[in-house]
């Protein structure tokens, strides 16, 4: 809910306080957190807390209002989620707490990850919410004693008008990733949600920039918050050409087909962002005669090596792989990185493409984009002071010159080196008995080896959702136009032409004057008074016929 003016006054007045400087290194268990959600960290490998955990967690488990402002990748998500999970009470029916997230990914991404810190906290039940998913479903979870609500804007709204998301009990409210949800037009929906949620909540409010808009967020809807600031990590990008590809989601297997063809690297890695991923992806690529194969946690060490050495002697061209499996692969003559799936993590990009462009060689990265991932780009741009240029998908006649040409590089190979006189008369004899000629052979056999044809796929720009507004916006105000120019013009005619008929027809205007003209002469008016000025002008009318008579 909005706070009041004095609540205002108060934010304005310096309230918001900041805590910039971090004491040295601390570990989870001398924090006051709760030792279950310690141990679950512990499972997880982390020890020691990062700096924006250390600045947020104490006080957001003290209830107050937070500000934070750090990049992705600096464990913000822990820094929120856990003091979040610690303050649920699992004897209270219904959501507890929402964290809204600008993308799908970033709400199964910070829901996951909840999960595991809430691993040993029992009754405490986490669920994503977002467009793209069946809402029956999502309303069939939310009547099962939810208490975290992990969503994108869009979808929380529909949830609040459906009522099928009760707000009575939420506690606190968290914006993740705040400044990316407003440059992708969700300003709207987040204040409406803030407005909606009663007055006694928390707000945590987390972004990587402090834009005005993100400002006045603050100060209408938070109270003192406390504003915790790690600086910005300097991050530098190797001598890599990087390139992005906005596409459909269910084109994304075939657009890496396509890239592999057409640039044809002799050993490339592409990332995904998760296990299922990795298989469905080496599936779909061996399926279509790549050497491919996968890399992941889920595959026992000898399954590793196994990959790992065939990727170093030659034999698997492409491999594919999750972050956490990549980790010490050291092969220096990768030509081509595909980013299959954006990273969430910036340092992961940064990890990734040096996988490539090594011992002075040139390398080249490839980043498949869907919607609203182009900020993510813009983000890693500007967080890395680097380019990462757009592309357009290699159209069928790309493709197909590409495959043409790698065979026939083979075939004057064979020419050049094989002696070909029993093959020549074999042609020969062919071409004698069925009347054909060589060139029309060669394509046949050309044509066998290039397979189906393919078709161009369609280019996807992701416009943002005011965008798309604008543009339907304007598109229905066009055709009302449209309508109203037909309209006017056909009424303009009839109007014409109803008045030259009536012009035509001088008799209704001329009856119903001499109504008004009684028996004495007088002309008169509606009320049966005598009208002078009529009176007078017919007067003058009746003179001027006399004088001509006389």
């Amino acid at each position: 809910m909005e706070k009041s003016k004095t609540d205002n006054m108060t934010n304005d007045a310096n309230e918001v306080k900041s805590t910039e400087a971090v004491s040295d290194a601390v570990r989870y268990e001398d924090a006051p957190i709760d030792e279950r959600i310690i141990r679950a960290v512990q499972e997880m490998g982390f020890e020691v807390m990062t700096p924006i955990q250390q600045q947020a967690i104490p006080a957001l488990l003290e209830g107050r209002d937070v500000l934070g402002q750090a990049q992705t990748g600096t464990g913000k998500t822990a820094a929120f989620g856990i003091p979040m999970i610690q303050r649920i009470d699992p004897s209270v029916e219904g959501v507890q707490c929402i964290i809204l997230c600008p993308t799908r990914e970033l709400a199964i991404q910070a829901a996951d990850e909840l999960r595991k810190f809430a691993k040993f906290m029992h009754g405490i039940k986490v669920l994503p919410i977002y467009g793209g998913q069946d809402i029956a479903k999502q309303i069939r979870s939310l009547k099962g004693n939810v208490s975290i609500i992990v969503g994108t804007p869009g979808r929380v709204m529909d949830h609040m008008r459906r009522h099928t998301l009760r707000l009575e009990n939420i506690k606190a409210i968290v914006l993740d990733e705040a400044d990316e949800m407003l440059n992708m037009g969700f300003r709207e929906d987040i204040e409406t949600i803030l407005k909606e949620i009663p007055e006694n909540h928390q707000t945590a409010l987390f972004s990587a920039t402090m834009p005005k808009p993100i400002l006045d967020i603050t100060h209408t809807y938070q109270k003192a918050a406390v504003h915790v600031k790690v600086a910005a990590k300097e991050v530098t990008i190797p001598l890599v050409k990087q390139y992005y590809y906005e596409v459909q989601r269910q084109n994304k297997a075939e657009v890496t087909a396509r890239l592999l063809d057409y640039y044809n690297p002799k050993r490339s890695l592409i990332f995904c962002n998760t296990k299922k991923m990795v298989d469905d992806l080496t599936e779909e690529l061996k399926g279509r005669g790549y050497f491919a194969e996968g890399l992941h946690g889920d595959m026992s060490q000898f399954q590793r090596d196994k990959v790992m050495n065939g990727f170093r002697n030659g034999t698997v061209e492409i491999l594919i792989a999750t972050d956490v499996a990549a980790r010490g692969i050291d092969v220096d003559d990768v030509e081509a990185v595909f980013n299959y799936d954006v990273p969430q993590d910036i340092e992961y990009y940064v990890h990734r493409i040096g996988r490539t462009g090594r011992a002075g060689k040139t390398g080249r990265s490839f980043t498949l984009v869907v919607g609203r991932e182009i900020y993510k780009i813009r983000e890693i741009e500007n967080v890395c002071h680097t380019k990462i240029k757009a592309r357009t998908i290699p159209s069928a006649a790309d493709i197909t010159a590409v495959k043409a040409q790698k065979i026939l590089s083979k075939v004057m190979e064979v020419r050049n080196e094989k002696d070909l006189t029993k093959m020549t008369k074999i042609i020969t004899d062919k071409m004698n008995d069925d009347d054909v000629t060589a060139i029309e052979l060669a394509a046949a056999f050309l044509k066998m080896h290039m397979g189906e044809e393919l078709e161009d796929i369609p280019v996807e720009v992701y416009k943002p959702r005011r965008a798309r507004h604008f543009e339907d916006e304007k598109g229905r105000r066009g055709g009302r136009r449209e309508g109203r120019d037909e309209h006017r013009e056909r009424s303009g005619r009839a109007g014409r032409d109803e008045h030259r008929e009536k012009s035509s027809k001088p008799g209704k205007d001329e009856r119903r004057r001499k109504e008004r003209i009684g028996r004495d002469g007088n002309a008169r008016n509606d009320k049966g008074r005598v009208d002078f000025g009529v009176e007078r002008r017919l007067r003058e009318k009746r003179e001027k016929q006399k004088n001509k008579k006389d």
